[in-house]
């Protein structure tokens, strides 16, 4: 556990969009993480409700904590988000991400968004390719090998 909390805690020092998210880590282990944030009246989209990217961004980093605990540099392939429930302004959002699958070159995630009154807002699935290069052995994220033409 303390080597997945020094891979996510080192991804989030240089995760500059998280952190402008507000973004918190709560709990880290190793195919897992949880999250959260506040939604401020930034956020909103013209209807006056969280904008549709802001529960994804906060699934989106969860995703990546989560399956980059493993030691191993992952990136995304794949992702699908499911909006359940109407996300306002002051609403505490919480990202669980769950490891369901774990091969040689993907790992398969679910991550779950509730609100403060754990109602789930969102449900997200991700599939990630996991590179050659170690955490423990990298110097920075952008001298990898074995990248899929989209990262």
């Amino acid at each position: 556990m303390a080597e997945a909390e020094n891979i996510v805690n080192r991804m989030y020092s240089n995760d500059t969009f998280s952190k402008w998210l507000g973004i918190t880590l709560d709990k880290v282990d190793v195919g897992f993480a949880q999250i959260s944030m506040i939604v401020n009246g930034d956020m909103l989209n013209g209807f006056g409700i969280a904008h549709g990217g802001i529960t994804y961004s906060l699934a989106d980093s969860a995703f990546a904590f989560a399956s980059n605990s493993q030691g191993r540099h992952a990136v995304s392939i794949e992702t699908s988000i499911s909006h359940t429930k109407t996300v306002k302004e002051g609403d505490q959002l919480t990202a669980v991400a769950k490891e369901d699958n774990l091969s040689n070159r993907l790992g398969i995630y679910t991550i779950t968004v509730t609100n403060q009154d754990n109602d789930v807002v969102a449900l997200f699935k991700g599939t990630v390719f996991r590179k050659d290069t170690l955490w423990s052995e990298s110097a920075r994220p952008e001298q990898n090998r074995n990248t899929p033409s989209n990262d």
